[in-house]
């Protein structure tokens, strides 16, 4: 397979790394501030996105990725499950959309998709899509052709996280390459699939780390359309089960300097709110964070029940985006 080439100094107009470290040593007001001024410049404000994810394929991944319970190389909670029926998907999707949800994201656990489990996975993104949501898989490396089959069944986005930067990559995963990543969001983005691309913080990764995930998508071209921000959820069994917890303000500075680098892009609040406090959750929407997961369960991992992000947003006053808005601030107010 063909490396792609990145250059490393950025192109004029882009991020460097330096000056993403200047954001992170902002004082916090003035953080805030800055992001909340320019979220408010490019998004609806108070209107926060709901997606619900879910695993339609779980565990026995041959990757080795770090922090995921559902490798086949670890030893965790999470039992391996064959590819999920799909009247199980369906009524999924729409408990979903009862529940307030305006896209449903169903995830493999997969190194890669073979063609036949593509047809599976095409089937159950045209039926979401008849249901009136909006739809997103991750099933990991597409092959060449593959993206435009999920186009043609009516796939809105594709994420495939970066995960964290180029330099600390191989300590999280080295079944893959950094290129592999972005080989698949090169052929998905040109196959006309929207992006849902981010990364994990709390990896033990340092803030010049995270400042470097941030620069990679930033510099994108373009950068993702939608950007999940996890904070890592810790699992028995994972090599990183025992890494000391991020600073939860580092974790709302790094909210913060997503929404100043992908002004339009869809920032989503995504793993690890369960364990997040509220006033945390609060200041990741100042910040300029405009897309949850809610549910019971992200994946494999537990997620804040739909009644605690309910009443948490009537306290924030926090609504989601209206389905009649004009097409174009509609995909600016969703993941």
């Amino acid at each position: 397979m063909q490396s792609i080439a990145v250059s490393r100094q950025p192109r004029p107009g882009r991020w460097a790394i330096s000056d993403i470290l200047a954001l992170y040593a902002l004082p916090m007001n003035d953080l805030l501030l800055r992001a909340q001024t320019i979220h408010r410049d490019h998004h609806e404000p108070n209107t926060v996105q709901r997606s619900s994810l879910l695993s339609i394929k779980t565990g026995a991944c041959p990757e080795d990725c770090a922090y995921c319970p559902q490798s086949s190389r670890y030893t965790t909670p999470v039992q391996a499950q064959p590819l999920m029926p799909m009247a199980q998907v369906i009524e999924a999707a729409r408990k979903a959309k009862a529940g307030g949800a305006q896209r449903f994201c169903m995830g493999a656990a997969w190194r890669s998709p073979t063609e036949r489990q593509l047809d599976d996975v095409i089937e159950m993104v045209q039926a979401v899509k008849a249901m009136g949501l909006e739809t997103c898989v991750t099933l990991g490396m597409l092959k060449p052709g593959q993206p435009e089959r999920l186009k043609d069944a009516g796939l809105d986005y594709y994420n495939h996280n970066l995960d964290t930067a180029r330099e600390h990559y191989a300590d999280i995963i080295t079944t893959r390459r950094y290129d592999d990543r972005l080989q698949t969001l090169e052929r998905v983005r040109d196959a006309g699939i929207k992006v849902c691309c981010g990364g994990i913080v709390g990896m033990g990764e340092s803030r010049a780390i995270r400042a470097g995930l941030v620069a990679e998508l930033a510099n994108l071209d373009p950068y993702p359309e939608s950007v999940p921000i996890n904070h890592l959820v810790k699992v028995a069994g994972t090599p990183l089960a025992d890494t000391e917890d991020l600073d939860p303000l580092e974790f709302v500075r790094t909210i913060a300097v997503a929404r100043i680098t992908m002004p339009k892009a869809v920032v989503r609040l995504s793993a690890g709110r369960e364990t997040m406090h509220d006033s945390t959750q609060a200041l990741c929407f100042m910040a300029g964070a405009n897309s949850i997961f809610y549910g019971d369960q992200l994946l494999t991992t537990g997620n804040p029940q739909t009644e605690a992000d309910a009443l948490l947003f009537e306290r924030l006053g926090l609504r989601a985006p209206a389905a009649d808005q004009p097409q174009a601030a509609r995909e600016a107010a969703t993941c």
